[in-house]
């Protein structure tokens, strides 16, 4: 394969600061620019100050081999790294139009720059910014995209957790009078059932006559669902297939971690925080301690800004969908969630902070997780301590975070990676139980 020349943009660096090892033996070219947008965002408290630092600290480490203006190799069997000077741009090659002043326009005037100075070798800026993608392909260069945080190929393609079984009418039967039935791994081929995923056995004579239970393994029989509607405290009850399954889950004790995807209001939230009131307050008091409830500060639209007031005061704005829901639950009066929220049964986490903790005896809830990225989800999941159960919950339709996309975002990113484990378990809510005009706008708009 012919080597080549990739000018690497900002956001490479900020999604993935493992990115240095991942272009193989092609030589990489970084203009100067770049370094000054990384320095922009290394004080960031989030995913992306962490690439940023820690992208900057392999370029130090790299400028211990040699000088970086002049080209140092990144690794035995890799290309060299470059830094691009400002007189090495070339800035006067732009078209009339773009501006010197952007960070993104003398980027691609470094491509513009090795592109003339090595016309035989192909030159290839790689960005996750869709437009600057666009502008270098408008001014002659070549570009792609950069995907290795891509956990699956399209969206299509995301587990979900629920799959039907052609099976005997004998077993359905079977299944309804409590005996063991077991599916066998020959039956599936490249296609295995996972640990904790659900079956809907439909009987090969007859389409209507179906059955759900949960696939364990291939040695042991199907599971029944957890019924736990007439022991439920505030009168929530699951509305179809897919939110009886996320119960099951989310009331199974040997499940400690849980992911919901679902458009909204499908009802993974309320699901997720009714079956945490439960567990605490509820039919199951004493179970947990305590639910701490937090979710990415993503805003949507343009931002409101700083606000006032302690950690707690500052977070409850965003809070405010998890609030509706506890409302919902427990009804209007307020006072019920301020005395629990003042006992610490019911606790509100910023993400920020939650580095450095053990969280133990607690129904966490992490909502909208879709905004956040691989590397978040694991910080957060590794915070987990004993008798603690997590749900992710989010739409990953919905995603505000810039550094993420359907398909490498950190809700997608735990489904796929703890898919095989029998210690996570997933379902993907397909139907809106909000209102018939929110299920209307989440299929059409």
């Amino acid at each position: 394969m012919a080597k080549k020349n990739l000018i690497i943009d900002t956001n490479v660096f900020l999604s993935d600061s493992d990115c240095f090892r991942k272009f193989e033996n092609n030589d990489l070219f970084i203009p100067v620019k770049v370094l000054q947008e990384l320095d922009k965002h290394k004080k960031r408290q989030d995913s992306v100050g962490f690439h940023a630092r820690r992208s900057i600290k392999t370029l130090d480490t790299l400028r211990g081999s040699g000088s970086l203006s002049k080209g140092v190799r990144i690794a035995k069997g890799l290309g060299v790294l470059k830094i691009l000077k400002v007189e090495e741009l070339a800035v006067d090659d732009l078209p009339k139009g773009l501006s010197h002043n952007s960070a993104d326009h003398l980027i691609l005037a470094g491509a513009l720059a090795v592109q003339r100075s090595q016309p035989k070798r192909k030159c290839i800026v790689v960005s996750q910014d869709i437009n600057m993608r666009v502008i270098a392909d408008a001014i002659g260069l070549s570009t792609q995209d950069y995907q290795s945080s891509k956990v699956v190929e399209s969206r299509e393609a995301i587990y979900e957790g629920f799959r039907k079984v052609l099976v005997d009418d004998e077993d359905i039967d079977a299944f309804y009078d409590d005996q063991e039935v077991y599916l066998y791994e020959e039956d599936f081929g490249n296609n295995p059932i996972m640990p904790n995923e659900f079956v809907m056995l439909v009987s090969s004579s007859n389409e209507k006559k179906t059955a759900i239970g949960r696939f364990d393994a291939w040695h042991r029989p199907i599971l029944h669902l957890i019924n736990v509607d007439d022991d439920l405290s505030w009168g929530v009850r699951p509305k179809n297939k897919e939110q009886r399954c996320g119960l099951d889950l989310l009331f199974d004790d040997d499940i400690p971690l849980v992911s919901l995807i679902g458009r909204a209001g499908s009802g993974k939230t309320l699901m997720a925080i009714m079956a945490g009131l439960e567990q605490v307050l509820g039919m199951d008091q004493g179970k947990y301690q305590k639910i701490v409830i937090s979710r990415p500060v993503e805003p949507m639209g343009k931002d409101i800004g700083f606000l006032p007031g302690t950690m707690e005061e500052k977070i409850l704005p965003w809070l405010k969908p998890i609030q509706d829901n506890l409302q919902f639950i427990m009804g209007s009066d307020r006072t019920m969630f301020d005395m629990y929220m003042q006992k610490g049964m019911i606790e509100v986490e910023a993400l920020t902070y939650i580095r450095g903790r053990s969280i133990s005896n607690a129904f966490v809830i992490i909502d909208e997780a879709q905004n956040l990225t691989a590397h978040e989800v694991k910080t957060i999941i590794t915070r987990i301590g004993e008798n603690t159960k997590i749900i992710l919950t989010g739409d990953i339709e919905q995603i505000d975070n810039v550094y993420t996309n359907e398909m490498s975002n950190g809700l997608t990113y735990a489904v796929e990676r703890l898919k095989g484990s029998h210690l996570s378990g997933h379902i993907t809510f397909k139907k809106g139980e909000r209102s018939k005009l929110a299920t209307e706008a989440s299929k059409l708009l």
